[in-house]
């Protein structure tokens, strides 16, 4: 078993370049399945989640290389049109493959995806626009079934705007007969991502990033050379990191329109923060500002960054708030932050943050992905060592972050235990 240990560094310093994005990653990786040709996709982060992805395509019959920094990608001869329980019980991103099989192949098995236990996110949503689009949805014993003879085109409204179902909706609509409109859509970056891939494959998409989206179905989706998006979510980690520690760190290759609510709340808390088309340097002042945070969809607050947060309004000079409107259990990092000293009370779906306090080094586990990457930020301020356990977590969405807060100066390094 791996830990991380972390201890007091001082003001982190350096530049670091933020890598495609896990969120855009995953969902284009099941796209490929719509594809009959060579697709080759740039800057996919090496993470274990994509591992994963990549296996599940693999079992499908999808041939899959690496080519340096590029992976390519082949699902001309799909083989199968089931996923591996043991695979998808791993990551709950998995499901975003049943809509694309369902597409390709008229039919899809899938058993019920894994993943962080942050909270509910059901797949109704998905299953909704499946059976919207002409499929015959079953479930039995922790399997679900799809089968259409023929996908037709279709309105659909979403109840929420959910992210997997919108990925999974346009993916299945691609290939359906007519025009479909899915309405209340996420308007996430990531989605645009997604249907900008699609569209260079062949596909015919509109309206990504907004509410509403239409998709023209066509018969077939061709290859293409895509570069996925950065990580808007790690750029926001290492930007916490300066400004929690009162260092400097230029981060590059960052589309700061994506970031706006994040780069608003490091302003917010007293950091400078200056944009350079796609480069982003953040500088940590002396004094941090307590401020509050309530999490919506895009383009609110990310939930993803709530936790990272946290642990910079722990050392803010006064009271601040987070509130969760998007997972009913995502505070599971609080109790290990008061582990280590935080002053934070949690009633129901806000969590009160007195700042200010003193932090003090201890072992505290990785309850989920960015709980993970908040116990690295109060590590960095915290006296003494700070041990985190259960950090393959943290490795789902974050690839090589030890070296990389190396590479700014932190006092940090990964240990293998008994």
């Amino acid at each position: 078993m791996e830990k991380i240990i972390v201890r007091p560094s001082g003001p982190l310093k350096g530049k670091i370049r933020i890598g495609g994005a896990k969120n855009a990653a995953l969902p284009i990786l099941a796209a490929c399945l719509l594809g009959t040709e060579d697709i080759v996709l740039e800057d996919v982060p090496k993470l274990k989640d994509v591992e994963i992805m990549i296996e599940v395509l693999r079992e499908l019959g999808v041939k899959v290389k690496y080519d340096g920094d590029l992976i390519v990608i082949n699902s001309k001869n799909l083989t199968s049109y089931q996923t591996n329980y043991e695979l998808m019980s791993k990551m709950r991103a998995s499901f975003l493959v049943m809509g694309p099989l369902l597409a390709r192949m008229g039919k899809a098995v899938n058993s019920l995806p894994g993943g962080c236990a942050i909270g509910s996110r059901p797949i109704d949503l998905h299953l909704k626009g499946f059976k919207a689009l002409g499929a015959k949805v079953e479930m039995t014993h922790g399997n679900i079934s799809a089968k259409a003879d023929k996908l037709q085109a279709n309105n659909i409204y979403l109840d929420f705007p959910s992210v997997g179902a919108t990925e999974n909706i346009i993916m299945t609509a691609t290939l359906a007969e007519g025009e479909t409109l899915i309405e209340n859509c996420a308007k996430e970056p990531e989605i645009v991502d997604l249907a900008s891939f699609l569209n260079k494959m062949g596909a015919k998409i509109t309206g990504a990033g907004t509410s509403t989206i239409k998709i023209k179905g066509v018969q077939k989706l061709k290859g293409c050379y895509h570069q996925i998006i950065p990580d808007r979510i790690v750029a926001g980690t290492f930007m916490i990191a300066p400004a929690i520690t009162g260092g400097d760190v230029l981060l590059e290759n960052v589309i700061t329109n994506h970031m706006k609510p994040i780069l608003a709340k490091l302003e917010e808390a007293g950091a400078e923060v200056i944009v350079d088309d796609d480069k982003v340097r953040v500088i940590g002042k002396k004094k941090i500002y307590p401020f509050e945070i309530k999490t919506l969809p895009h383009p609110g607050f990310p939930t993803d960054m709530q936790a990272p947060f946290m642990a910079l309004l722990t050392q803010a000079e006064g009271q601040s708030s987070i509130i969760e409107t998007v997972f009913e259990n995502r505070f599971m990092h609080a109790e290990e932050l008061k582990k280590m000293g935080a002053k934070i009370k949690v009633v129901d779906r806000e969590a009160i943050i007195l700042g200010k306090s003193k932090l003090y080094g201890s072992k505290v586990n990785a309850t989920d992905l960015r709980a993970g990457a908040a116990l690295i930020l109060a590590g960095l301020v915290a006296e003494g060592q700070t041990e985190i356990s259960q950090i393959y977590h943290i490795d789902r969405g974050y690839e090589n972050i030890v070296e990389k807060f190396q590479d700014l100066g932190a006092d940090i390094r990964r240990i293998e235990t008994d």
